[in-house]
């Protein structure tokens, strides 16, 4: 904390707390440890194919316990889930880990991670460019190109997510008319934070949008944003390299901390609810892609924040929770909003979903797999247009997640059963799909004849048929030894 002499009071920036129990507000911000378990950007962890990163659990449910079940003959181990827990309760779960101690990493990831926060506006004269930040040495370069993206100026305000080199960001963009004729009639400004995870960025959501109201109404007041790093700057954990490149040991314990992400959303209708409702039954073919690691572009004009959602959400898609699923497979890595100085960057990764406001990407097909164009799902790959054909197994499916989440909606307006969400129910309907087709993907391969037959696939919720492709694919990037004899008609 900076000490209150000739500054500011340190009342001009505030976080959405979680919820709490009402108390006192002390006079001056109190640091205090985030109840949210975080995970790196980078971290491949060995047994998992979840996102690495996510908003802060709080989910009061979770699959079934899982484990890994060695068939004693030098077969691979089966993967099984144990239905003998009903119920299980990650959240209690977790409590209860927390009082078995954490490790240096884990205790490190509980705290603020804001590494970097900074004022960018647009000058008439030189474009984007940094005004102010701190740390004065933190590598900023091509922030200004994130925190305003490309054709923000129709807009009057938004918000970004994004990525820069091993942080994530978010800033909060705002444009008001000036009357001044070197400002050409407009000033726009956006604030911003770099973390080395997304999972807390949201709490600080409320503040910079704040703080962007005030840069825009007295530019150069930065003392709240000063008294804010100081209270909330990152000490790095003791790694040789400064970074955390891991998420904790997985364990029954702790397998929800860097999977089954949910986040605080400022949109009123939630962000999967919005995801489901705009995308429609096309969500079934991003599962797909999601499943299969592909690397996903969506492209839509601004504002980018509802699309940044979108991103998360097909990360959503892809969840797994079966120990051992997935350790060699690329991880699906959220990009969030890029831009063309983020070519590069994308031409190295093997997977990852981001979205982008800059039409000129459509045409470096070399960098994606799927462009998703407003509701529109293509791919310029011939061997994966299958699978953007819709079947029956596919829209029974979507029916079947429709009809959960309108029994929700019953439950919460007639009922005032508030014990669930959307998010929850999203989330886990996912899951519990991956998690089926890979629990029998594992016990064939561990079995004495690993034949995979149309009543497997059945049995996985697929089409022997119309998801032929599909399972092809899947089987050889998740390296699943098993044979396919499902018969390929020569007319589909």
């Amino acid at each position: 904390m900076v000490e209150q002499s000739d500054r500011a009071r340190l009342i001009d920036w505030e976080e959405i707390p979680p919820p709490v129990p009402s108390q006192t507000v002390p006079s001056s911000p109190v640091k205090k440890n985030a109840t949210e378990k975080t995970s790196p950007p980078d971290g491949r962890t060995q047994g998992s194919s979840a996102p690495r990163t996510g908003w802060g659990t709080a989910s009061t449910r979770g699959p079934n316990v899982t484990a890994v079940v060695s068939s004693g003959d030098g077969r691979p181990p089966r993967l099984r889930v144990d239905h003998s827990v009903p119920g299980w309760d990650i959240a209690k779960s977790l409590g209860a880990a927390d009082h078995i101690g954490l490790s240096v990493k884990e205790q490190w990831e509980e705290k603020d991670q804001i590494v970097a926060v900074f004022v960018v506006t647009f000058d008439t004269r030189s474009g984007n460019m940094v005004e102010w930040s701190l740390p004065q040495d933190m590598d900023l370069d091509g922030v200004e190109f994130k925190s305003i993206a490309s054709g923000s100026h129709r807009i009057t305000s938004d918000f970004i997510y994004f990525r820069k080199g091993c942080y994530f960001g978010l800033a909060c963009f705002a444009n008001i008319p000036v009357e001044s004729e070197l400002e050409r009639g407009a000033r726009m400004k956006s604030v911003g934070i770099l973390s080395p995870s997304y999972t807390l960025l949201y709490r600080y959501m409320q503040f910079l949008e704040n703080q962007v109201r005030l840069q825009l109404r007295c530019p150069g007041q930065y003392s709240p944003l000063e008294a804010f790093y100081e209270d909330k700057k990152a000490i790095l954990p003791p790694l040789a390299n400064g970074q955390v490149t891991s998420c904790p040991t997985w364990s029954v314990t702790n397998i929800s901390r860097c999977m089954h992400p949910e986040m605080k959303i400022t949109h009123p209708a939630g962000c999967m609810s919005q995801f489901i409702r705009f995308f429609g039954e096309q969500i079934m073919v991003l599962w797909k892609f999601a499943l299969l690691r592909k690397r996903i572009l969506i492209f839509s004009p601004p504002p980018v924040g509802v699309v940044c959602y979108r991103v998360y959400c097909c990360c959503c898609l892809s969840n797994v929770s079966l120990l051992g699923v997935g350790a060699a497979v690329p991880e699906l890595r959220p990009f969030f909003y890029v831009n063309i100085a983020d070519i590069t960057a994308l031409r190295t990764e093997l997977s990852y979903v981001a979205c982008t406001t800059e039409k000129i990407f459509e045409e470096k097909k070399e960098l994606y797999d799927v462009y998703v164009d407003n509701q529109n799902v293509k791919t310029h790959r011939s061997d994966l247009q299958p699978l953007l054909r819709l079947n029956a197994s596919d829209k029974e499916k979507y029916a079947k997640l429709s009809e959960q989440r309108q029994m929700l909606l019953y439950s919460q307006e007639v009922e005032g059963d508030c014990s669930s969400n959307e998010e929850d129910l999203f989330i886990l309907f996912f899951m519990e799909l991956n998690d089926r087709i890979f629990q029998i993907l594992g016990e064939v391969a561990a079995s004495s004849e690993p034949i995979l037959t149309a009543e497997h696939v059945r049995a996985m919720g697929l089409d022997p048929q119309g998801d032929r492709s599909f399972l092809v694919d899947l089987l050889e990037v998740y390296g699943i030894d098993v044979m396919l004899v499902i018969d390929n008609p020569c007319c589909p």
